[in-house]
Protein backbone atom coordinates (compact mmCIF):
# COMPACT_ATOMS: atom_id res chain seq x y z
CA UNK A 1 0.00 0.00 0.00
CA UNK A 2 1.47 2.95 -0.78
CA UNK A 3 1.85 6.33 1.04
CA UNK A 4 -0.72 8.21 -1.38
CA UNK A 5 -3.40 5.38 -0.48
CA UNK A 6 -2.67 5.17 3.30
CA UNK A 7 -3.25 9.22 3.57
CA UNK A 8 -6.37 8.83 1.39
CA UNK A 9 -7.99 6.08 4.06
CA UNK A 10 -6.89 8.31 6.49
CA UNK A 11 -9.11 11.18 4.98
CA UNK A 12 -11.91 8.94 4.42
CA UNK A 13 -11.72 7.93 7.96
CA UNK A 14 -12.13 11.49 9.94
CA UNK A 15 -14.61 12.53 7.31
CA UNK A 16 -17.12 12.71 9.74
CA UNK A 17 -14.72 14.56 12.23
CA UNK A 18 -13.10 17.72 9.74
CA UNK A 19 -17.08 18.38 8.61
CA UNK A 20 -18.46 18.66 12.14
CA UNK A 21 -14.94 20.85 12.60
CA UNK A 22 -15.55 23.33 9.75
CA UNK A 23 -19.04 23.02 10.80
CA UNK A 24 -18.89 24.35 14.45
CA UNK A 25 -15.13 26.47 13.63
CA UNK A 26 -16.85 29.76 14.82
CA UNK A 27 -18.36 28.27 18.16
CA UNK A 28 -15.02 26.52 18.87
CA UNK A 29 -12.99 29.52 18.44
CA UNK A 30 -15.28 31.47 20.81
CA UNK A 31 -14.69 28.89 23.11
CA UNK A 32 -11.09 27.81 22.51
CA UNK A 33 -9.09 29.94 20.59
CA UNK A 34 -5.92 28.47 20.12
CA UNK A 35 -6.35 25.12 22.07
CA UNK A 36 -6.41 21.96 20.24
CA UNK A 37 -9.56 20.04 20.06
CA UNK A 38 -10.24 16.56 19.71
CA UNK A 39 -13.05 15.37 17.52
CA UNK A 40 -14.75 11.57 17.41
CA UNK A 41 -17.52 11.40 15.28
CA UNK A 42 -20.07 14.34 15.74
CA UNK A 43 -18.60 15.24 19.91
CA UNK A 44 -15.78 17.19 21.24
CA UNK A 45 -14.11 14.77 23.54
CA UNK A 46 -11.05 17.38 24.92
CA UNK A 47 -9.81 19.96 24.95
CA UNK A 48 -6.06 20.77 25.32
CA UNK A 49 -3.25 23.07 25.00
CA UNK A 50 -1.10 21.65 22.32
CA UNK A 51 -1.84 18.84 19.66
CA UNK A 52 1.00 16.28 21.60
CA UNK A 53 -0.97 16.53 25.25
CA UNK A 54 -4.45 15.78 22.99
CA UNK A 55 -3.18 13.09 21.67
CA UNK A 56 -1.45 11.66 24.54
CA UNK A 57 -4.63 12.08 26.98
CA UNK A 58 -6.84 10.56 24.11
CA UNK A 59 -4.97 7.46 23.06
CA UNK A 60 -5.43 6.36 27.11
CA UNK A 61 -8.81 5.51 26.52
CA UNK A 62 -9.27 5.64 22.17
CA UNK A 63 -7.89 4.05 19.74
CA UNK A 64 -5.19 6.16 17.75
CA UNK A 65 -6.47 6.81 14.30
CA UNK A 66 -9.98 6.75 15.21
CA UNK A 67 -10.30 10.62 16.43
CA UNK A 68 -9.55 13.84 14.50
CA UNK A 69 -7.01 16.79 16.61
CA UNK A 70 -7.76 20.54 14.93
CA UNK A 71 -6.09 23.28 17.15
CA UNK A 72 -8.61 26.09 16.65
CA UNK A 73 -7.59 28.66 14.35
CA UNK A 74 -9.79 31.38 12.51
CA UNK A 75 -10.36 30.58 8.42
CA UNK A 76 -8.04 27.37 7.25
CA UNK A 77 -5.14 28.25 8.97
CA UNK A 78 -5.52 24.94 11.57
CA UNK A 79 -6.32 22.55 8.46
CA UNK A 80 -3.90 23.99 5.40
CA UNK A 81 -0.37 24.36 5.00
CA UNK A 82 2.33 24.96 1.94
CA UNK A 83 5.10 24.34 1.73
CA UNK A 84 8.14 25.36 -0.35
CA UNK A 85 10.88 24.18 -2.05
CA UNK A 86 13.88 24.86 -4.00
CA UNK A 87 13.85 22.31 -6.69
CA UNK A 88 13.61 23.38 -10.08
CA UNK A 89 12.20 20.75 -12.59
CA UNK A 90 13.67 21.23 -15.88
Amino acid sequence: MSFKNIYLDLITMLEEEFKYYKAHQQELIKSYLGKSVVIKGNNVLGVYDSDMEAYQETIKTHESGSFLIMQCLPGDESYSQSFNSRVVFA
